[in-house]
């Protein structure tokens, strides 16, 4: 299970590789070829006297140009070290595997990646004995996907644009649109996308949306990500019992998903709410709070 937002950022290329190249052609613009066959390889760049040293994710892309190392990094905040082992990674793996690595390093935050961005120079100002220049993909660069359409043509980059810019005024639009785009693909692989997003959520509020969401879709059920939301919930004495919490559970996010979209919810629309016991009811006002344009619109007949 992804427990990061550090880790779900470079993970997501592992279970989605074609996405990264995607990143660097249309969020970068980097002509890089298209890759015939990618494959994860070890992380692992300890030598035999170590000091341990590992990258975050590293893919082999096969491209009809040659072999290329795609090195992902993950980076929550500037940190001056990096300049460092960032070019000894570079260095090591062109000696390990004789092709060329390609640095990337993915943010969620807009200064982090003008940080990452610079060039890392060694040598005097005339002559630069190595030069390393990380292309970078953050908040600055990712397109915000919050048209259901455009989610549902291309769902990995989506759920990177969930990743990135789920917070703010346009998160609701982007989740949302997310949320009926996952409908749309295998519920095994929308399940892992689901727990990639959530890691990465780090807006309270935000995360409460998006679990909020995911209830409303069935297979989420299923994923240990919804245990957590139920234990979580158990923790706070919401259940008395299975079938009790459960029902207790829908009638808080079907309110909450209204409330969360900023519809006003009424005294009576609320009351029929937590007096409903019909989980199939529940379901159904729970997929409705999505897209009601008031409260009473989860009582009229489709």
């Amino acid at each position: 299970m992804v427990g990061s937002s550090h880790e779900a950022l470079h993970r997501i290329f592992q279970k989605d590789p074609a996405l990264l190249t995607k990143a660097l052609q249309r969020v970068l613009r980097v002509p890089f070829p298209e890759p015939t066959e990618i494959a994860a390889l070890n992380v692992d760049l300890t030598e035999i006297e170590p000091v341990e040293r590992r990258v975050d994710t590293l893919l082999r892309a096969e491209t009809n140009e040659g072999t290329y190392l795609l090195v992902v990094e993950s980076q929550g905040k500037a940190d001056e070290r990096k300049r460092g082992s960032w070019p000894y990674y570079l260095s090591y793996l062109y000696e390990k595997y004789r092709c060329e690595p390609v640095l990337i390093v993915i943010t969620q935050n807009s200064a982090t990646a003008k940080w990452a961005a610079r060039p890392i120079r060694f040598g005097f100002r005339e002559w630069h004995s190595l030069t390393v220049r990380p292309l970078v993909i953050g908040p600055d660069n990712v397109p915000v996907i919050a048209d259901v359409r455009q989610a549902e043509r291309d769902v990995p980059l989506a759920v990177l644009s969930a990743m990135t810019h789920g917070r703010g005024p346009q998160a609701p639009a982007i989740l949302e649109s997310l949320a009926a785009a996952l409908r749309t693909i295998d519920p095994d692989n929308a399940a892992v996308f689901v727990q990639f997003v959530d890691s990465c959520l780090a807006d309270p509020q935000a995360k409460q949306m998006w679990r909020d969401l995911m209830t409303a879709i069935q297979y989420f059920w299923r994923h240990p990500l919804a245990e957590q939301v139920r234990e979580e919930g158990r923790e706070e004495g919401l259940e008395e019992g299975v079938e009790q919490g459960r029902i207790q559970d829908r009638q808080e996010m079907t309110l909450r998903i209204l409330e969360w979209r900023g519809i006003p919810v009424t005294d009576a629309a609320r009351e029929r709410v937590e007096a409903c016991t019909d989980l199939d009811q529940l379901e159904a006002w729970a997929q409705k709070a999505v897209h009601a344009t008031d409260a009473a619109g989860l009582f009229t007949e489709d």
